[in-house]
């Protein structure tokens, strides 16, 4: 419970919590206001926004992105792939082209056309969200404050710790910052995972083959560009959906209204 200092004349400091100062305003301010005790922002405005503008662009970008995956269910290395050769692994579904051979006898209706579209339109969403946060976030000071690990973090003994409270209690002690797990996964994704999903996206473009050959070529060419795109995009889906776990172990409602109105709840004493 947050605490309020008083400072006596003798100069020593006086701590009282909100429920002792509250017996004293009913002591002797009868008439004394409710009393809201209100925590420092978890999360800044720029990060809730981008937040949910990413989240909604990456549900798009699934939806959207499984139905292009259907379409053709082979992945290859390389620069060139098709049909006539073998590849390097495929999913095994119906694809939604007659022309692709799955081993199924029927194929799914094609959605291939919308599903493009919104991929592109929700790409650029995410990106431009990025951009944001990535720029407001070295200004601001965010990733040095909040997400690089602190000196001594980076220790087994301190990971283990981690770990070992979270697996035994689902609630944060430390819900003001993140703990050394956060820190790195975070960074992981923001820093690695996030730029590779868009170096690999861009790959695929024909315009940006053409303009920027080399970046395309490093990555192995136009199919490998495509199979690693699917990859990252799997460790993006599986950062989705431990994030969520975790979010719902820890109070799915306190922490969503964190992201949403920037605190967790507000403590009011009357």
């Amino acid at each position: 419970m947050p605490t309020l200092a008083l400072f006596p004349e003798s100069g020593t400091q006086l701590a009282m919590d909100a429920f002792s100062l509250r017996k004293c305003y009913s002591a002797y301010l009868p008439d004394a206001p409710l009393l809201v005790i209100r925590k420092p922002p978890r999360h800044a405005a720029y990060v809730r926004v981008t937040h949910w503008i990413t989240t909604f662009a990456f549900l798009a970008l699934l939806v959207s992105g499984i139905e292009i995956v259907i379409s053709h269910p082979r992945f290859y290395w390389g620069e060139t792939g098709n049909v006539l050769m073998k590849p390097l692994f495929q999913i095994p579904i119906p694809s939604s082209r007659n022309t692709v051979p799955t081993g199924y006898r029927y194929v799914l209706p094609d959605q291939n056309g919308w599903s493009r579209y919104l991929h592109f339109q929700s790409a650029w969403a995410a990106v431009l969200a990025g951009l944001v946060y990535g720029i407001a976030g070295f200004l601001t000071g965010h990733f040095g404050k909040d997400l690089v690990p602190r000196q001594g973090d980076l220790t087994w003994n301190a990971v283990r710790g981690v770990l070992a409270k979270h697996l035994r209690s689902a609630h944060d002690d430390d819900a003001g910052s993140y703990n050394v797990m956060q820190r790195i996964t975070y960074l992981a994704v923001i820093f690695v995972l996030f730029p590779l999903i868009i170096w690999t996206g861009l790959a695929l473009s024909p315009m940006f083959n053409a303009a920027v050959p080399g970046a395309v070529n490093v990555l192995g060419g136009l199919q490998s560009a495509r199979t690693l795109h699917f990859f990252v995009s799997l460790f993006l889906l599986l950062f989705v959906v431990v994030h969520i776990a975790m979010v719902a172990r820890a109070g799915f409602r306190n922490r969503t209204r964190a992201m949403i109105a920037g605190a967790l709840q507000a403590e009011e004493h009357s």
